[in-house]
């Protein structure tokens, strides 16, 4: 572990996206607290004297929105729904993706081809349309969105585990293990599962970029996350109108989805890096 930690400090933008999410997790935690105002309080001197949003600078540091709210502290507590979504959403399809690929690939035979002609069904729809048609079906809120996400996030990860645990229990050592009369359980704790760990780790990192991603498009979609619940997609939908006359209600959620995104995608490939052997030097 410290060696791949030193390998993992090398990567000078895996550490400034390591900071990023810190930071970013920070704030969301601590939001109560950083936040200078109620994420739902309009203020009179919310708007201008012609109803439109206020700039940034001032009472308000990042402005206003269009009811008269502050926007800093919408994104702050927007980050606690972006970070709740991509952590639970993420995990839970990771944990389903896996079950279902180490079955797959340990069992085979007609179980493990309906598992994976299932997963090959479920890649052939495209994911934002089946994640749009599921969030219209039932009535979105936090969880909801969270379980819609989960429910088109996991086949990437089936695919990948099958593939590696297909592999895996063809070894010779799983053979003498099978030999020596250990059962199938024991097979897939001690000498399967371990070396999916890194697989695991990388994609699930990766995972919550995409994840965040997928979260804002719906939300943006008027989809996702209910009002007055703040989300920065719902932040960006609510706001499309002001494009112009406002841009900082679009740019500053728009800024913090991407920088979230692209420190997960960073931190996911220094992962992927020193892991994987076979991705050194690359």
């Amino acid at each position: 572990m410290s060696a791949a930690w030193k390998r993992f400090r090398r990567d000078r933008l895996a550490l400034v996206g390591l900071a990023v999410i810190l930071v970013m997790v920070g704030a969301a935690v601590l939001a109560p607290v950083i936040a200078p105002y109620d994420p739902s309080e309009q203020f009179f001197d919310g708007l201008t004297l012609e109803g439109a949003p206020n700039p940034p600078g001032g009472k308000f540091l990042l402005g206003t929105d269009l009811l008269g709210r502050d926007l800093f502290s919408r994104l702050l507590y927007g980050a606690r729904t972006s970070l709740i979504i991509g952590v639970v959403a993420n995990g839970a399809a990771v944990i389903l993706g896996t079950l279902l690929g180490v079955v797959a690939g340990y069992v085979q035979g007609w179980l493990g081809a309906a598992i994976m002609r299932f997963t090959d069904l479920m890649m052939a729809f495209p994911a934002l349309l089946l994640a749009i048609a599921l969030a219209a079906i039932f009535t979105p809120s936090l969880w909801i969105v969270a379980m819609v996400i989960a429910l088109v996030n996991w086949v990437q990860i089936a695919r990948v585990v099958y593939t590696e645990t297909t592999g895996l229990a063809a070894r010779e050592y799983i053979e003498a293990a099978r030999a020596l009369g250990a059962g199938s359980g024991r097979i897939l704790a001690l000498h399967i599962l371990p070396h999916l760990v890194p697989t695991i780790l990388v994609y699930a990192t990766l995972g919550i970029a995409t994840t965040v991603l997928l979260e804002a498009t719906l939300s943006f979609l008027g989809i996702g996350v209910r009002p007055p619940t703040p989300s920065w997609g719902g932040i960006i939908f609510e706001s499309q109108s002001y494009f112009l006359s406002a841009p900082w209600l679009v740019f500053f959620p728009g800024l913090a989805i991407m920088l979230l995104a692209l420190a997960f995608n960073l931190v996911g490939d220094a992962l992927r890096d020193v892991l994987d052997p076979t991705q050194r030097g690359r």
